[in-house]
């Protein structure tokens, strides 16, 4: 069984490769460690063998993890489905929040951001591939979101996220990681600014290398480093 050093060393390795086959810098793409249901042992250890972001699904989970961590620890993403009345924790608990996709949480995120005088980095999730069962901004609405999240003095819009459907093999996510790219041109076609769209989050553990070739600035990736929850 391989350790969480050596499992970042070969994530590490797989993203210098693929970013320099397509002509790409590996320093501007953030690896984001998923450590949802993982103990703050292990997640320790990846902040030892050099991890600097750390992504969470669950408020509750986070908090007292970040607690027991620090909140200087990481650069913590929260990348789980966000209800508005939890907004005020995400705010405080974390740096960015990758799953906003109503006007209505934006605006809850802005208020809580507002209390403590902070300016919130946020993306946009897209319901990429039309499921019921995931949240996200169709395609249409994700353009007429970022323009109307760009009036809120406490956000930063920051980019785009989505979650493509699973399939075994990763060859078959790239359309929907093109997609994601086609959008952020409408967003951009639209008069958002470019500093907004500079993210683009995509790709997990099966196919973050796919995601890289077609623009990928974030992958989140869980399993390839912690190993199968249980």
């Amino acid at each position: 069984m391989t350790t969480i050093k050596e499992n970042l060393t070969a994530i590490r390795e797989k993203i210098i490769k693929t970013a320099v086959s397509c002509g790409r810098n590996p320093d501007d793409i953030q690896l984001v460690g998923v450590s949802k249901k993982k103990p703050v042992q292990q997640m320790q250890q990846a902040l030892d063998a050099g991890l600097h972001n750390l992504g969470e699904n669950y408020i509750q989970e986070a908090v007292e993890k970040i607690d027991h961590l620090g909140r200087e620890s990481a650069c913590w993403h929260f990348i789980g489905h966000l209800q508005s009345n939890k907004a005020r924790f995400a705010v405080r608990y974390f740096d960015f929040i990758h799953t906003v996709d109503k006007l209505k949480l934006a605006r809850e995120i802005d208020k809580q951001a507002k209390k403590i005088q902070k300016r919130q980095k946020i993306l946009l999730q897209v319901n990429i591939a039309g499921e019921e069962t995931k949240s996200g901004a169709t395609r249409d609405r994700a353009v007429a979101l970022a323009k109307e999240i760009m009036g809120f003095e406490n956000l930063e819009l920051s980019g785009l996220m989505c979650m493509p459907p699973y399939f075994d093999d990763p060859e078959d996510a790239r359309i929907y990681f093109k997609q994601l790219v086609r959008i952020r041109q409408d967003v951009l076609a639209s008069g958002v600014d470019d500093g907004a769209m500079a993210e683009l989050s995509m790709g997990m553990s099966h196919d973050f290398e796919v995601a890289i070739q077609e623009g990928a600035t974030m992958v989140r990736v869980g399993t390839a480093i912690f190993g199968s929850r249980t």
